[in-house]
């Protein structure tokens, strides 16, 4: 799960031509975590999932939803 929330953080951040320290100071969080978010090496509380969302201006259902290959949400056509 951590692998496909750091994907969707990714896709949304360089949609709206985000550096990655600067949606880590607008969403509140260390660079070192937003960092280790996108790598998948870590899955964001709930609170923390909220602020990335809110920042990326999605919802955090779009955060959480699946990006296999073949599944039909803009993040998923934007990986296969």
């Amino acid at each position: 799960m951590g692998m496909q929330i750091g994907a969707h953080v990714r896709i949304h951040r360089e949609r709206l031509g985000l550096s990655m320290s600067e949606l880590a100071r607008v969403c509140g969080l260390s660079l070192s975590m937003l960092s280790r978010v996108e790598r998948g090496l870590v899955s964001p509380s709930i609170q923390a999932l909220a602020q990335i969302a809110s920042a990326l201006r999605v919802s955090m259902a779009e955060l959480l939803d699946d990006v296999s290959p073949g599944k039909s949400t803009d993040a998923g056509r934007r990986l296969a």
